[in-house]
């Protein structure tokens, strides 16, 4: 009888170390990683230590999608924890603290360059939407990831409907405003634009500023994520993308041409108002074009589109002239 207890003492051990033992696992998986990792280089003294100090903002970091992706290391780099992006701690460390022994820091304080910032990002943020990162508008103008971005805070709520973050590009993480809110801080231009009577229609939430633009750069004018303005405008109008048996040469060429796309006073974006916008370009060998007010009798209520409606494209037989 003694030996039957001995013997079921020692099974239930056993399956209390393994129980134990399933539960350590997963807690040391990261530690594990991160010792892995700080074996590399003498240098480096592990995110561990680093939360004794600063345990809110390891807190505030686990909320992240930044976060969430260090604790379940995939890499190396993100093997090192916070080392990965602030650098080697040793020093800090030496030193008791202090944000100037910090190798690499992100505030607008840092002594650290554009480059040594944008630098730790761009080590595993490098593909994708910022291929064209380097030689890009923000790039040369020296913009910091960390202008538009916050790594330690979760983001932040959005107040603006979801269709406005339905675009492509739009679906970003770690922002330290929405859009278009973000992107207006530094374009103000466009913001006055915006106001405008006839414009874009990002306050009702359809679009916002990367339904058109990628901000990380690309290979096209205006940072546009089309090849060309007319390509961009037609992603959402396709109504007139064609093909027309009778195509109008400005429409083909350059939406841009007749219409200004963040904002007017005038009618359907136009940049100036009919038929203005027409005798630009059309002289007068057939209707006068005599200038006048804008408010004079003889342009009250009368534009070219009056008559040639299909202004952008006909497929009629008889519609060279766009008529209705």
């Amino acid at each position: 009888m003694t030996g039957k207890r001995t013997v079921l003492a020692c099974l239930v051990a056993v399956v209390l170390a393994t129980v134990i033992s399933t539960h350590a696992s997963s807690r040391e998986q990261s530690k594990v990683a991160q010792a892995a990792a700080v074996k590399a280089g003498d240098d480096y003294v592990g995110s561990d230590t680093c939360l004794i100090c600063h345990a809110d903002q390891g807190k505030h970091f686990q909320n992240t999608v930044m976060g969430k992706a260090f604790a379940h290391p995939k890499n190396e780099k993100e093997k090192l924890g916070c080392e990965g992006c602030h650098g080697p701690g040793k020093a800090h460390l030496e030193a008791g603290g202090g944000k100037d022994s910090i190798p690499v820091r992100f505030t607008k304080d840092s002594k650290n360059t554009v480059d040594e910032k944008n630098g730790a990002c761009l080590s595993c943020h490098e593909k994708g939407n910022r291929l064209f990162w380097q030689g890009s508008p923000h790039e040369t103008r020296a913009v910091a990831c960390v202008d538009c971005h916050t790594g330690h805070e979760p983001q932040s709520a959005k107040l603006s409907s979801d269709a406005r973050f339905n675009a492509p590009l739009t679906d970003v993480h770690s922002t330290k405003q929405g859009q278009p809110e973000l992107c207006l801080k530094c374009h103000q231009m466009r913001k006055a634009q915006l106001q405008r009577s006839s414009h874009m229609p990002y306050r009702e939430g359809k679009v916002t500023c990367t339904s058109c633009h990628n901000p990380h750069g690309s290979p096209n004018p205006k940072q546009l994520i089309q090849a060309t303005t007319t390509e961009n405008c037609l992603s959402c109008h396709t109504e007139r993308r064609g093909p027309f048996l009778w195509e109008h040469p400005p429409v083909m060429e350059n939406c841009a041409n007749c219409h200004d796309p963040h904002g007017t006073n005038n009618p359907q974006l136009l940049k100036v108002r009919m038929p203005r916008v027409c005798d630009s370009c059309h002289d007068s060998s057939r209707h006068p074009t005599t200038p006048t007010l804008l408010n004079a009798v003889r342009d009250f209520n009368r534009g070219c589109t009056n008559c040639h409606s299909k202004i952008h494209g006909s497929n009629h037989p008889s519609g060279n002239a766009f008529l209705r």
